[in-house]
């Protein structure tokens, strides 16, 4: 799907730029069932206030493991299952940063994330804090995706209007709000949809932007 000329790329993390390992180990190891993990954590009511910066992420994370004292026989073991959680790598895809790299000589690009108060850490542990020009994360705004303020806060961020932007998420949901609100929007599944959606801004625009650093 060719997007029109834009001025900005917003795009998401997870899903997109790194993948998470599956928890069947960290499970089994701990005792706990399949999916324990993610269905305490990812729980509306645990979740939403994480992304939104209600809590914060070590909040949140001792929230979770205190659902799972049950599940694990006792809190000393919940808390090291949790733990082990906090400490799994994301594998990060280099395709996506490269193109997202590239882009940056003729757009500004945002990372915008359904994320807690760690995702800074984690993005220059992970060496992505300097991929985009500007990160919006939900933690720190008070508003999670698909929620309108998100894009508009976005398009905000990086001074252009929401008609010049291209939104890129996994989630179908969120890149439905995007539209909504004027937005291109691609539904990510693999690095090809993304190079494709780019190639007529990197062919139309090379050279017109100094990349940022």
């Amino acid at each position: 799907m060719p997007a029109p000329l834009v001025d900005a790329v917003l795009c998401d993390i997870d899903g997109v730029i790194r993948h998470w390992p599956a928890q069947d180990a960290l499970e089994d190891a701990h005792g706990l069932p399949r999916g324990a993990l993610a269905a305490a954590a990812f729980a509306p009511q645990r979740l939403l206030p994480a992304i939104t910066g209600e809590v914060t992420d070590e909040e949140w994370r001792s929230a979770v493991a205190a659902d799972l004292a049950t599940v694990c026989g006792s809190a000393d073991r919940a808390g090291a299952a949790v733990a082990d959680w906090a400490g799994l790598v994301p594998l990060v895809d280099p395709e996506v940063v490269a193109l997202l790299t590239s882009v940056r000589g003729v757009a500004v690009v945002a990372l915008v994330s359904n994320a807690t108060t760690r995702l800074e850490l984690d993005l220059d542990r992970e060496g992505l804090s300097g991929v985009a020009d500007a990160v919006v994360n939900t933690a720190r705004i008070g508003v999670a995706k698909p929620d309108p303020r998100v894009y508009r806060i976005a398009a905000e961020r990086v001074g252009t209007v929401a008609g010049r932007c291209l939104f890129v998420d996994d989630t179908e949901a969120n890149v439905a709000a995007a539209r909504r609100e004027g937005m291109a929007a691609l539904h990510y599944r693999r690095p090809e949809d993304l190079r494709a959606v780019l190639a007529p801004l990197l062919l139309d625009g090379a050279g017109s932007r100094t990349p940022q650093t």
